[in-house]
């Protein structure tokens, strides 16, 4: 784990961006009061950052609590995705 600081980060981005994609964790000191973590953002994490997709899964989990679901066999979800 690497902590550096805000200053450091600017000059030298590029180097802990790559260490971040290597799996190395990388923390921004700024002052003395606040930190940040650099992690990559993956395609999942683009997914669910998409409002459609956000507004459908509260959706989903709202009726699922509600018990307005049906549910599947196994062998049907393993159909469905082709496996």
């Amino acid at each position: 784990m690497l902590i550096i600081s805000s200053r450091e980060f600017r000059e030298k981005q590029k180097k802990y961006l790559d260490l971040v994609d290597k799996k190395e964790q990388v923390i921004v000191q700024r002052g003395k009061n606040k930190a940040y973590v650099l992690v990559p953002v993956t395609d999942i994490d683009r997914f669910f950052a998409d409002p459609k997709v956000r507004k459908r899964l509260i959706h989903s989990i709202a009726q699922a609590e509600r018990e307005e679901v049906t549910p599947l066999a196994k062998e049907d979800i393993n159909k469905f995705l082709g496996v």
